[in-house]
Parts: C-alpha cells; sequence; structure tokens
C-alpha cells in the first residue's frame, strides 16, 4: 500500500502543472473567443483561486513521494507532535 501511496505522489506532482497550463490555455482560449470585460474577470478569478489549488496538489504529492504518510495513526492516542 505504501508503493501505491509513493506512485501516486508522483502522479499528483505531475498533475499540478499539467492542470495549470490547461486552465491558463483554456482561459486564453474563452478570452479570445468572447473579449467582453466578463469573460476577463471570470477567468482571471478562475486562474487566481486555482494556482494555488494546485500547488498544493504538487506539494501533497511531494509528502507523498516521500512517505509522509507510510503510517497514519489509527487513534488519537498515536499522534505525536
Amino acid at each position: 500500500m505504501n508503493n501505491i501511496k509513493r506512485y501516486a505522489g508522483i502522479i499528483w506532482m505531475l498533475m499540478g502543472p499539467v492542470a495549470i497550463y490547461y486552465l491558463i490555455k483554456t482561459a486564453l482560449a474563452e478570452i479570445a473567443k468572447k473579449p467582453v470585460i466578463d469573460t476577463k474577470i471570470q477567468w482571471s478569478v478562475f486562474v487566481i483561486v486555482f494556482i494555488p489549488i494546485a500547488i498544493g496538489l504538487m506539494i501533497f504529492g511531494y509528502y507523498a513521494l516521500k512517505g509522509e504518510y507510510d503510517h497514519l495513526p489509527k487513534s488519537s492516542a498515536e499522534i505525536e507532535d
């Protein structure tokens, strides 16, 4: 199971930049199709909100690849600071 988590970490790390690329590509295409201020604002908000989410996805993948999620606590008594 730990190997699956690590392979999934690689996938998550790759999904972040790919998602950002397609988001920006789609935003530019939609703005070019209908260049009104409403469309520009809408897609700017989408891009601004989604980029930190994609960066978080890459960070999550990095920690999964590093093995930080190999042992997950089963109860609150196992949690260490």
